[in-house]
């Protein structure tokens, strides 16, 4: 191998500069849910070509698609070497709720040894690793070690509404041998980690409607039907005592785990009673018969996301609501068609709603569950190179989140996806008070320069 002596030497010199170009890519408030931010969503997608064009001889293109731009950039003058097709994404989730924030959510702050600020985890710190790593290379040698293409997205958040219709205009561009992935996260902060699994998605929001309007409860209680009783009933249904989901057909394509994975995962060093005192839960509860990691990992689930209707302010209002509603997602394992699986949640709905209510419902975005083969090559220099970063040989993991990308690249380019972030499980991401481990943004910056090395080879 070559040495890669200066090009480290470099990205160690760099730190308090990559940290202060990462502080200023996390002030901006680029929430792709919220319509309101669709300016702020534009100029992240700006910032990240400007800091493309900044790290050398790339070629950078923001291409639009119906919702946020998607910005491309591209360098192949290694001539036989890999191609890698690096994803990420530099739309955040919303801040709320803004009052559990110890640090406003926009305004970036250091506290021993992390940065706390909105997307700066999920994904904008993992995500602007490789563009550094890029620059360094080509400070020190004029050149990459393998031919790079970015696709740096804006809708990930959001389920990436219009990607597969992206990667489907632009298969040609974005020919490659991988997808190597910033976004993702590792399990643990004390042990490197690949997933090699993640969960798909399915999601519903549900309306109940009662009388036509809020009605005083004095006067009306105890007459209508109220829709916040009445989704409390019906929520309720969606779940047996023994843990597992009640839909009919929910489980039909769900596949039993091979004895050597539930072994496998069994044997990860997995403190149950720790992980309850870091979430501050109780007591572990979900489908009986497997444990905590298969449940997370490996088994489908339904979770309610949120549920509102009637008088929210300070103090009391006394109204029977005229509405309630309720958002859903069910987190699918290989086989599950996110389909097949709103449907057939919304059937149940149905055919539970309390007496006195109107039920509609509302299918959300969907993606399939993904894997990544065991013995695909840049896992395996994956593996090498986190083992020269941190003197450890990384767990073999899966993740309970989605990552639609995955089954899109698999689906429509034939492309595995490596999963090579370098945020953590517990750095609160889609929460209050997220935050970014500068010590992974130094590990980070000098993994992804190894792996590059050894993909070179």
């Amino acid at each position: 191998m070559s040495d890669l002596a200066p090009v480290l030497a470099r990205l160690e010199a760099g730190h308090d500069r990559t940290l202060a170009e990462l502080t200023a890519f996390a002030r901006i408030p680029s929430v792709s849910t919220d319509p309101a931010r669709a300016a702020d969503v534009r100029a992240a997608a700006a910032w990240v070509a400007a800091r493309l064009e900044a790290a050398g001889p790339l070629t950078v293109r923001t291409l639009p698609t119906p919702g946020a731009p998607v910005v491309y950039a591209e360098w192949l003058g290694a001539p036989g070497a890999r191609t890698v097709l690096i994803y990420g994404h530099y739309d955040v989730q919303p801040e709320d709720p803004l009052e559990q924030w110890t640090s406003p959510p926009f305004e970036p702050a250091v506290r021993a040894g992390r940065l706390y600020a909105r997307g700066v985890s999920d994904d904008k710190g993992p995500m602007l690793i490789p563009l550094v790593v890029a620059e360094a290379f080509f400070a020190e040698r004029g050149r990459l070690p393998v031919n790079v293409k970015f696709l740096i997205e804006g809708e990930e958040e959001i389920g990436s509404r219009h990607l597969e219709a992206f990667l489907r205009e632009h298969r040609e561009l974005l020919r490659a041998d991988a997808v190597l992935s910033a976004d993702g996260a590792m399990w643990r902060a004390d042990e490197p980690s690949l997933a090699v699994a993640s969960r798909g998605l399915a999601a519903l929001e549900l309306t109940l409607t009662g009388p036509a309007k809020d009605l005083h409860s004095g006067r009306h209680g105890g007459s209508v039907a109220n829709p916040l009783h009445a989704l409390a009933r019906l929520v309720a249904s969606l779940h047996g005592p023994d843990g597992r989901v009640a839909v009919r057909g929910f489980y039909d394509r769900v596949r039993e785990l091979p004895a050597a994975e539930r072994a496998e995962i069994a044997a990860l060093p997995f403190d149950e009673g720790r992980y309850l005192a870091q979430v501050g839960a109780i007591l572990p509860v979900g489908e009986a018969g497997y444990s905590t990691l298969e449940r997370q990992w490996t088994r489908p689930t339904l979770e309610v996301n949120g549920m509102w209707g009637g008088y929210q302010g300070p103090g009391s209002k006394t109204v029977v609501p005229s509405q309630a509603h309720a958002k859903i997602t069910c987190r699918l394992v290989p086989d599950q068609d996110p389909g097949e699986i709103a449907r057939l949640v919304a059937e149940h709905l149905e055919g539970h709603v309390p007496p006195g209510v109107r039920l509609a419902v509302v299918t959300g975005h969907g993606a399939p569950a993904a894997r990544t083969s065991r013995d695909h090559p840049v896992l395996q220099a994956a593996q090498a190179a986190l083992e020269e970063t941190f003197g450890v040989r990384p767990l073999i993991v899966r993740m309970g989140g989605t990552l639609p990308v995955a089954e899109l690249f698999q689906r429509l380019l034939g492309l595995e996806t490596v999963y090579f972030s370098f945020s953590t499980g517990d750095e609160d991401f889609h929460a209050p008070n997220e935050f970014f481990r500068l010590e992974r943004l130094h590990q980070g910056l000098a993994a992804w320069a190894r792996l590059w090395e050894r993909l070179g080879r």
